[in-house]
């Protein structure tokens, strides 16, 4: 039986860097599984999710190149995080004093952010993607989530420039500033990052590819016809104490509540998720893959792109997959992904 192949990523800002350590082992399993070095996560999954730094690295895996071929490997979308996040996460005395450290104004100048963004994107579209993805983001014109698909991306009113949608998604509160972009038809939104209500964008992925007609699946698609591979970015759950945080205001609370959102939506997609797996026969129980990797050495922090943070955190991603419980869950997915290899299409 085919079944659809689907990856979804958290959203953790320059913790992405574990997914992407994840992922580029992923790829590099399957290619020697199969002898083909120039297989691609864009050729094995069917439909990808993605939230904010989950989101870029989605849009990274799914880009072409001039013949339509994925334009990054795993380990060059990775090296994304590598070579620029000191860049994008580098604020000036000047900004920090202005920003109040996030507080009063956005902690960073999106400006690299949106270079690295143009440099690897370009002015491709999100109808030029290779597969069907939803990428998230929240509009606050509208106070309503707003989802970026390519595949209704051949109507102009839902077609973005891929470098919008990445800077949309990942628009972090207190980080950066909101986005501003407008659609092929030229309408505008303000939009940012989806991290705020949903980090962990694996349930809608089930969901809205329940929605989608592939042509491998001649029955209504539902969780036991998918193999879901769900990737965080090594959310670590903090406690506060209750004499801490009872007094707290709207200042000591800013930066407390957006982790809260992030973790707390993180966990509870994963148990809704095992629900629904759970219900089906035991093998295709197992069909729900989620990786979570841990932080060991690296600062927990989603901004801190120092050298030795970065390096920290690449680490960290290898020795996650350096596990045995974990390399053996790796070579399942890989197996998994070539056994449901199919013609489906969105």
């Amino acid at each position: 039986m085919k079944k659809i192949r689907i990856l979804s990523i958290d959203g953790g800002g320059i913790r992405g860097i574990l997914p992407g350590v994840i992922l580029t082992q992923i790829e590099k399993k399957l290619q020697k599984k199969t002898g083909d070095s120039d297989i691609r996560l864009a050729d094995m999954f069917d439909f990808m999710a993605g939230t904010s730094t989950g989101g870029i690295l989605a849009l990274a895996y799914l880009t072409p190149n001039a013949k339509k071929r994925p334009k990054l490997t795993a380990q060059e979308a990775v090296n994304m995080y590598s070579e620029s996040g000191d860049e994008i996460f580098d604020a000036n005395i000047w900004q920090k004093i202005k920003s109040g450290n996030g507080i009063t104004d956005e902690k960073y100048n999106a400006s690299e952010l949106e270079e690295v963004l143009e440099n690897t994107f370009g002015s491709m579209e999100l109808s030029n993607l290779l597969k069907p993805c939803i990428i998230s983001s929240y509009d606050i014109s509208n106070g309503k989530p707003h989802f970026f698909k390519q595949h209704k991306a051949s109507n102009a009113a839902y077609n973005f420039k891929i470098k919008d949608v990445a800077r949309a998604t990942s628009a972090a509160p207190t980080y950066f500033e909101t986005a501003h972009i407008k659609n092929e038809a030229g309408t505008s939104f303000a939009l940012i990052d989806g991290g705020v209500f949903v980090n962990n964008p694996a349930l809608v992925a089930y969901s809205e590819v329940r929605s989608l007609h592939f042509d491998a699946m001649e029955d209504m698609i539902s969780a036991k016809n998918m193999l879901l591979v769900s990737i965080g970015t090594g959310s670590v759950s903090k406690k506060y104490a209750y004499k801490k945080a009872k007094n707290w205001g709207a200042i000591g609370w800013i930066k407390p509540i957006i982790e809260i959102m992030m973790s707390g939506n993180s966990q509870t997609v994963h148990y809704h998720l095992k629900q629904i797996f759970g219900t089906l026969e035991k093998e295709d129980q197992k069909d729900y893959h989620r990786l979570a990797p841990k932080i060991i050495s690296a600062d927990i922090e989603m901004d801190n792109a120092s050298l030795e943070n970065l390096q920290k955190l690449n680490a960290d991603g290898q020795a996650y997959v350096a596990l045995k419980t974990v390399d053996a869950e790796l070579d399942e997915i890989v197996d998994k992904l070539l056994k449901y290899q199919g013609e489906s299409k969105g």
